[in-house]
C-alpha cells in the first residue's frame, strides 16, 4: 500500500470511528474525569476535561480508562465491602463472583446499571459521565475566576477529536465566553475537524511519539502519516505555529532512543526552526489503572529516566535542530 492509499485508509478509519460511536454535532459527550486546579496541561490554573475514547492503542497508553468509546463499568477493589449484592442484581454473564469479590465480564455487550445501582459503597461505577454542551459549560464555568489570572480549560482524552464536532461547538462556546483554550491530542484526526478547531485553540499540544511509520504501527496500532500531515500543517501555518508545542513521551524500548528523538527533532525544525519542543520523562504509574479497568498493561516495570538521561535526550534534540526545549 503507497503512501496516498494509506492516508485515505486511516482518514476512511477516523471518520469510521467517529460514525460508529454516533459521535455527530448535539449529540452528548462521553466525558470520563474533570480535573480541576491543574497545572501541567497549559497556562496558570486549569480545568483539563478528558474525552472518553481513543483511535491509538499505545503500549504505554496513561489513561486506559479513556480508551473505549462506549461507557464501560469500572471495579474498584479497595472501596468493596464484599457484600455480594452486585452479584444478585447481575444479568447472566456480566460477573463472575471469584474469591468473595466481584469479576466484571468487559465484554457483556449491553448496559450495567442495575449492578452499579445495587453498589453501596460505590465500588461499581461507570467510568464516564455524558454532557450535553450547556452541562459542560456550567462545569466549566465553576472555575472561570481561576481563569483571570492566566489560566482556562483544556481538552484531552482519550482523544478528543474523535469527539471533534461536539468539541468545535465547546471550543466557539468557551471563546465567546472569554476562555483560554488548549487541546491535548496525537493528531490522529480528520483534517477536516483540525482545521476546523484550530482557530479557537490558544495552545495546542500535539503530540509524536514516534517517526517511523512502522515502527508507529507496531507501538500504537495505526500509521501515523495521518498524524505527521496535520501536525505539519499546523507548524508551516504562520497563524498557529506558535501556539503548538510538540511532545514525546519517553517510553524504554518505544520513543526513548537518540535515533527517534534526533529524527523528530530534525522533522519538526524543519518545518519551523522556532518549534517548541517537550519531552516527557517516562511514568511509571499508569499500570496500576489497568487493574481497575480490566485491562493488562504490557510494558515491564521501568523507573523515570535520570536527570543525567534526560538532559542528554535533551541534548539530541538540541544537536538535531530544535531551539525552544521546554523543560519539565
Amino acid at each position: 500500500m503507497n503512501t496516498t492509499e494509506r492516508q485515505m485508509t486511516d482518514t476512511c478509519e477516523i471518520q469510521g470511528e467517529a460514525e460508529r460511536h454516533h459521535l455527530q454535532p448535539h449529540w452528548k459527550a462521553l466525558v470520563f474525569d474533570i480535573k480541576r486546579f491543574a497545572v501541567h496541561d497549559g497556562d496558570g490554573i486549569r480545568t483539563t476535561v478528558f474525552f472518553k475514547g481513543c483511535p491509538l492503542r499505545c503500549k504505554w497508553c496513561q489513561n486506559p480508562e479513556g480508551l473505549r468509546a462506549a461507557r464501560q463499568p469500572v471495579y474498584l477493589k479497595n472501596q468493596c465491602i464484599h457484600c455480594g449484592r452486585c452479584k444478585a442484581a447481575a444479568r447472566p454473564g456480566q460477573l463472575e463472583w471469584k474469591d468473595g469479590a466481584p469479576v466484571l465480564n468487559h465484554q457483556y455487550p449491553g448496559h450495567f446499571d442495575e449492578v452499579v445501582y445495587a453498589c453501596p459503597a460505590a465500588a461499581i461505577r461507570y467510568d464516564s459521565t455524558p454532557y450535553d454542551l450547556d452541562t459542560l459549560m456550567e462545569k466549566i464555568r465553576e472555575d472561570a475566576v481561576f481563569f483571570k489570572s492566566g489560566g482556562g480549560v483544556t481538552f484531552s482524552g482519550g482523544e478528543p477529536f474523535l469527539q471533534g464536532h461536539f468539541l468545535e461547538d465547546i471550543l466557539k462556546r468557551c471563546k465567546a465566553e472569554g476562555f483560554h483554550t488548549a487541546i491535548e491530542s496525537s493528531f490522529f484526526a480528520d483534517p477536516t475537524l483540525v482545521k476546523a478547531c484550530a482557530p479557537y485553540l490558544d495552545r495546542i499540544f500535539a503530540d509524536i511519539k514516534i517517526l517511523d511509520p512502522a515502527g508507529h504501527r507496531h507501538a500504537t496500532g495505526r500509521d501515523n502519516t495521518q498524524i505527521l500531515e496535520n501536525i505539519a500543517w499546523l507548524l508551516d501555518s504562520p497563524e498557529h505555529r506558535d501556539k503548538v508545542i510538540i511532545r514525546t513521551p519517553l517510553i524504554p524500548g518505544y520513543t526513548a532512543t537518540k535515533e527517534n528523538i534526533g529524527g523528530i527533532a530534525r522533522w519538526i525544525s524543519g518545518h519551523y526552526p522556532g518549534v517548541k519542543y517537550e519531552l516527557l520523562n517516562y511514568n511509571p504509574l499508569a499500570s496500576a489503572k489497568y487493574e481497575m479497568t480490566g485491562q493488562d498493561y504490557s510494558l515491564p516495570p521501568h523507573p523515570m529516566f535520570t536527570g543525567d538521561e534526560m538532559n542528554a535526550f535533551r541534548q539530541t534534540a538540541s544537536d538535531n535542530g530544535v531551539m525552544n526545549l521546554i523543560e519539565e
